[in-house]
C-alpha cells in the first residue's frame, strides 16, 4: 500500500508512468496487477484490459504479463474466467493456486485453451517440489508440455529470515533430476533481492525486479521507485 511505500504504484495511470520509467531504465517487460477504487488487489477484466490498453499505447516496446494471483480470495474458475476474458499475451498462474484437485477438468481446458490462444503462462513455483507436480501434470496431459516459462518464488512476504541467493539451487536441481527442459525466471522477496537477482543471471535465469518483492536496493536503503530498483539489477548485472 501507499503506506508502505509513497512510490507505489496502484493505479491504471500510476503504474503506465512506472512502465515508462522502468523501460528507461533497462526493463524489457511488466508484470502487473490491478486494484479497485479502494487499494484491494483485484482480478477485475476490465481494468485489466484497460491497462493493458494504455500500456500498448504508452510503451509498445514491453512485454505485459497479467496475473491471476489468488491472494486467498479468488478460486481457480475466477481466474480462469479472467484470462478468458483479457485473452492477454502473457500471464503468470500459480500452479498450486490452478492445478487443485477439485478443478483438475477445468484446469486442463484452462492450460490447453491458453496455448491454442497463444498465450504464455508462466507457472509461478513457490517450492523446487512443485516442479514434480508440473512433470505429473505434463505426463498426466494436462499442461502442455511446449513453450514452458517457470518462476521459481524466492522468500516469502513477512518473513524475517533473510532471502539468500542459493535458495534458487534446489529449483535447478529439480529441474535437472525431471530433466526438464524450460525457460526459467526468478524473483526474490526482501533486501537481498539484487543479490539473488544477480546470481540467477548468472546461472542464465531470467529477472523479475520491483516493488512486489522488496522496496529496497542492495545497500539497505529504500529504493525512491520501482525504476531505481531496475537500475540497480540492470548495472549489477551488467546488461
Amino acid at each position: 500500500m501507499k503506506t508502505d511505500h509513497h512510490n507505489l504504484p496502484m493505479t491504471i495511470g500510476e503504474i503506465v508512468e512506472t512502465a515508462k520509467a522502468c523501460s528507461v531504465a533497462g526493463a524489457d517487460g511488466i508484470h502487473a496487477h490491478v486494484r479497485d477504487e479502494f487499494g484491494k488487489h483485484v482480478l477485475d477484466a476490465g481494468l485489466y484490459l484497460e491497462l493493458v490498453s494504455e500500456l500498448t499505447r504508452n510503451t509498445p516496446e514491453l512485454y505485459v504479463q497479467i496475473t491471476t494471483e489468488a491472494v486467498g480470495q479468488y478460486k481457480p474458475n475466477e481466474q480462469n474466467e479472467l484470462v478468458r476474458k483479457v485473452v492477454p499475451k502473457a500471464v503468470s498462474v500459480a500452479l498450486r493456486e490452478m492445478a487443485v484437485s477439485d478443478y483438475i477438468a477445468e484446469a486442463r481446458q484452462f492450460y490447453h485453451w491458453s496455448d491454442e490462444a497463444n498465450i504464455e503462462v508462466q507457472h509461478i513455483l513457490y517450492d523446487p517440489t512443485e516442479i514434480g507436480q508440473l512433470c505429473k501434470f505434463i505426463a498426466d496431459g494436462i499442461i502442455p508440455s511446449n513453450n514452458l516459462q517457470l518462476l521459481f518464488v524466492l522468500g516469502k512476504y513477512g518473513s524475517t529470515q533473510k532471502t539468500e541467493p542459493t535458495s534458487l539451487d534446489p529449483f535447478l536441481a529439480s529441474l535437472k533430476l525431471y530433466n526438464l527442459n524450460s525457460d526459467w525466471a526468478v524473483c526474490a522477496f526482501g533486501d537481498t533481492e539484487t543479490a539473488c537477482l544477480s546470481y540467477a543471471n548468472n546461472l542464465h535465469g531470467k529477472l523479475r525486479v520491483g516493488f512486489e518483492n522488496s522496496l529496497w536496493n542492495s545497500d539497505g536503503e529504500l529504493a525512491a521507485d520501482n525504476a531505481e530498483r531496475v537500475s540497480e539489477v540492470v548495472s549489477t548485472c551488467g546488461f
